[in-house]
């Protein structure tokens, strides 16, 4: 049985199966919910409480259904379903933060119209998230993961995180969250991480779970959080970068992907400094893409996977030894 999710959601989701099910037994109510028969009638108690008016079925197995004239708003969403929607809506259009853009009064409409317990955590995703105006479809995070951050940020509270790097390992990280940052497609923690005294950035779809503590923090006063991830998509991982470009900053700047790291004035024209985890996909996805020539200073593994794949391609141009005697 999966009892995963929050009660409010559950609750809702109840709901919604009542709504479009009247009647429903309770043998099916429970399977539509994935819980025992128990869970489901303790759902249906919730609904009770909270002045929803649901009838019982008589029959072998039982039933309910919303009594006869019961209100309800024409449209309900789950709690997974509203922050999922607002995530996507902020993904596509960042501007649909603000109640000025045409969009955004959309949305701030919809979320006005939730019940409180979802509409709350909808409306601190849409407050509290950001978005850059670049960001494309990626890998969505789970809204009520998203949900626990943007909580965590707007209280102020510190979390730990059960996270799984880009190369698979797993980590568990005590942070301070500064904000959550839409970037690319994809969908970022900006934190203070307690193990390294330092800032981080970490996927939230590879997130696993989130466990809010007692401590409090507070921000920088001055916290951008697009600007600041942008500075540090590129810091923090095992290898260091360091790229020299034969070109001037800006020709260059529009080529280089925010976690390849920062790009900075230089006599020959600019230079990339940075870090990854991965120096085989820095060297054969990201820098050949970039139409200038560069040299590669450092570091030692990144210029290994760099002189591996020019030795691969050098190979591919060698004259084929069965090609050239005999009949």
């Amino acid at each position: 049985m999966d009892e995963t999710g929050s009660p409010t959601s559950r609750a809702m989701r109840t709901l919604d199966i009542l709504r479009l099910h009247p009647g429903i037994a309770a043998e099916d109510l429970a399977a539509r919910l994935g819980v025992t028969e128990r869970a489901a009638r303790r759902y249906i108690a919730t609904l009770r409480a909270a002045g929803i008016s649901i009838e019982g079925v008589r029959g072998p197995s039982g039933g309910y259904r919303l009594s006869r004239g019961t209100a309800l708003a024409p449209v309900g969403f789950t709690e997974e379903e509203a922050l999922g929607l607002v995530l996507q809506v902020l993904s596509g259009r960042p501007a649909a933060g603000r109640d000025d853009d045409l969009i955004g009064g959309a949305l701030h409409k919809v979320v006005r119209a939730l019940p409180d317990a979802v509409g709350r955590q909808a409306t601190l995703l849409r407050e509290r998230a950001a978005a850059t105006p670049d960001d494309r479809a990626g890998e969505q995070p789970d809204p009520l993961l998203a949900s626990e951050l943007i909580t965590a940020i707007a209280v102020r509270r510190g979390v730990v995180i059960e996270y799984r790097s880009e190369a698979g390992t797993a980590l568990t990280v005590d942070v301070d969250p500064w904000g959550v940052v839409a970037r690319a497609g994809r969908w970022y923690l900006l934190c203070w991480a307690h193990h390294v005294a330092a800032v981080r950035t970490y996927r939230v779809d590879r997130i696993g779970s989130v466990q809010r503590t007692t401590r409090r923090f507070d921000p920088p006063d001055d916290l951008d959080p697009v600007a600041a991830l942008g500075e540090h998509l590129g810091t923090g991982w095992p290898f260091a970068t360091r790229v020299v470009f034969s070109a001037p900053l800006e020709a260059v700047r529009p080529w280089i992907r925010p976690p390849m790291g920062r790009l900075e004035p230089h006599e020959a024209g600019c230079v990339l400094i940075g870090t990854t985890s991965n120096a085989d996909m820095y060297a054969r996805e990201w820098l050949p893409v970039v139409p200038f020539p560069f040299r590669v200073e450092g570091g030692e593994e990144l210029r290994a996977a760099v002189a591996a794949l020019a030795g691969q391609l050098a190979a591919a141009l060698e004259p084929d030894s069965n090609d050239g005697g005999g009949e």
